[in-house]
């Protein structure tokens, strides 16, 4: 039974791994356009400026913040399930069940 708990348990922590796609689920695009979008134009604008301006720095993209939410909430429940087990084992232990 405790084995099956555990499984269990284990599952549902898996379930808050976030799963990376190689593929994309659109189709791929026959023609490439001749011509780069205006967003692509001024980023490389902008890497170019400031490649020159700071050659020493490195300086990572912002993607924005990131939503802990559900990673937070499942490692809580799993953390007092754990401890709940923990907890009942040892009263069980002590009643002499």
């Amino acid at each position: 039974m405790l084995t099956a708990t555990a499984a269990a348990s284990l599952l549902g922590a898996l379930w808050f791994v976030p799963s990376a796609n190689a593929s994309s689920d659109s189709p791929v695009r026959d023609a490439v356009s001749a011509s780069p979008s205006p967003q692509v134009t001024e980023q490389a604008r902008i890497a170019a400026t400031t490649a020159d301006a700071s050659v020493t720095g490195t300086r990572l993209a912002d993607t924005g913040s990131f939503d802990s939410t559900p990673y937070v909430i499942g490692g809580t429940f799993c953390l007092t399930l754990g401890a709940g087990f923990v907890v009942y084992s040892v009263r069980r232990e002590r009643l002499g069940f």
